[in-house]
């Protein structure tokens, strides 16, 4: 793991006077809110595999929302920068530490203030679990739809703030299409509603800017959420491949076709290599690739999907194909793709997760140029798929004690993320840019739009003390990446190059 100084930092804090600090906050939080001593401290470090780790002056853990407003009040007061924390399972280094700032973790605020089931919502506190919401609406025949790898643990405030995903997105949408109002406090300590209990709300569409957000411009205090009805059926079909291209092109046809699955993912020979020994999902492990495809709804639409998408398979190629007989077969099917990650953290050191997005259409393209990166890199590399939406994992293996193979590790991702953007992608597709993908944002965006980023970020936090360094790059930055020069004229803003 690698440690960040000041110096590398946009923005200079140093000058906090932390015993002030320690004071103002114990004056406005009970003594078991509180954690200054450095012992406290290091499970703050860093977030759920980020490669980066930096120690914070304080972490504050607020029961209410009123003692959200006290520290953020406290700390703009002050000047010191906040950095809100969900469960800290991120995966682009969102919520790095301040090194002269203070962690705000919403982990306490974990209650279900309200459930509806006629109107099919839920009110939650951002440190509730993903999972907890479907397993609260179950008894009602209801769920909640977005379903990250993590959602056993992730918390709704930090999928609020990446926009999370999972793999029945590509059916039932984002974070973004199953929220309908957000909750939350300003730096300043002002509270701001976005969004509406109602199916639209007057005046700008302020939720779509705050959902996806990375904490930048709100700390998230309160979420409604949309349920939706559990499909009588679901049935998985599991398809093999013994050519990434060929398994790639299937993507393209099922839904070119007009289907649009509940699911549709994709893994690489490395990936079902990692997964079958850790979780015996039964993949086929002499497959280049594997697809899994899932049809929800009444037992007649599932049959009929089911079979329109096994004529598009054997048609592209598949060279076995199975159908889930159970919903325990279904289940393990899928278990073997969410527990992709830690299957991999089980056969190497450390891995680096990228999260780029490409046109389906590119899959195979992009696959082919990965394998040609692990030998220009010396590093494996196992790839997963939300192949629907092309959204693709690929996940680095490398030994961050082994000198030059982190530094290897970066240089690879960063040319992944360059060639998404390159095919006609983006460098994120749900985990956010966080700090990990600061160099990335300079390759997608020109001087003028992060003109415009920052121009947001002020309005909102005019100070830039809400989680500093992350998702939006300066100018300087993007000139030391090498991405753009910057001209006199990129810095006729020069109140946004202190953020």
């Amino acid at each position: 793991m690698t440690r960040i100084h000041s110096h590398e930092r946009d923005q200079d804090f140093s000058d906090v006077d932390r015993a002030a600090l320690i004071a103002a906050l114990s004056a406005v939080l009970p003594t078991n809110s509180l954690l200054a001593d450095q012992e406290d401290l290091k499970p703050y470090e860093c977030d759920g595999l980020s490669a980066y780790r930096r120690l914070p002056l304080a972490v504050v853990l607020p029961e209410n929302e009123a003692q959200v407003v006290a520290v953020l009040q406290t700390c703009h007061r002050l000047g010191v920068p906040v950095v809100p924390r969900g469960a800290g399972t991120g995966l682009s280094g969102g919520v790095l530490p301040m090194e002269h700032g203070v962690v705000l973790s919403l982990a306490k605020m974990m209650h279900i203030l309200k459930f509806d089931p006629l109107a099919r919502t839920a009110v939650v506190q951002p440190g509730v679990r993903n999972l907890a919401i479907t397993e609260t609406a179950a008894p009602h025949g209801l769920y909640y739809a977005p379903d990250p790898s993590s959602q056993i643990a992730c918390t709704i405030g930090g999928n609020v703030a990446e926009n999370a995903g999972g793999v029945h997105c590509l059916k039932y949408g984002l974070t973004l299409h199953n929220v309908l109002r957000v909750r939350g406090v300003t730096m300043a300590g002002a509270i701001v509603e976005c969004g509406n209990h109602a199916l639209d709300a007057p005046g700008y569409d302020f939720l779509a800017l705050m959902i996806g957000s990375e904490g930048l411009l709100a700390v998230v205090t309160e979420v409604t959420v949309k349920l939706v009805p559990k499909p009588e059926v679901a049935r998985v079909i599991m398809a093999s491949f013994d050519d990434v291209t060929k398994a790639g092109a299937a993507v393209a046809e099922i839904i070119a076709a007009g289907i649009i699955p509940a699911g549709l993912e994709m893994m690489d020979k490395s990936a079902t290599a990692a997964v079958e020994p850790f979780v015996k999902a039964g993949y086929d492990l002499n497959a280049a690739a594997i697809l899994l495809a899932e049809s929800d709804g009444t037992p007649e639409e599932v049959a009929e999907e089911i079979a329109a998408m096994r004529a598009v398979l054997e048609k592209s190629g598949a060279t076995d194909i199975r159908v889930s007989t159970s919903d325990a077969e279904r289940l393990r099917f899928w278990a073997g793709r969410k527990a992709a990650f830690p299957a991999v953290g089980r056969i190497s050191p450390d891995y680096y997760c990228m999260d780029g997005t490409i046109p389906r259409r590119r899959l195979a393209e992009m696959l082919t140029a990965i394998a040609q990166m692990e030998k220009k890199y010396d590093l494996r590399c196992a790839n997963v798929f939300h192949a629907g939406d092309g959204n693709l994992h690929p996940l680095i293996m490398y030994d961050a004690n082994v000198a030059g193979e982190l530094e290897r590790t970066e240089a690879f991702g960063t040319e992944i993320l360059k060639l998404s953007v390159e095919l006609g992608g983006t460098i994120t597709g749900e985990h956010g840019v966080g700090f990990e993908k600061l160099g990335a944002m300079c390759v997608q965006f020109n001087s003028d739009e992060l003109a415009v980023f920052h121009r947001l970020k002020a309005a909102f936090d005019p100070q830039g003390l809400l989680n500093p360094d992350k998702a939006v790059p300066t100018l300087h930055r993007c000139a030391e990446f090498g991405r753009m020069h910057v001209h006199q004229g990129d810095l006729k803003f020069p109140e946004l190059e202190r953020f």
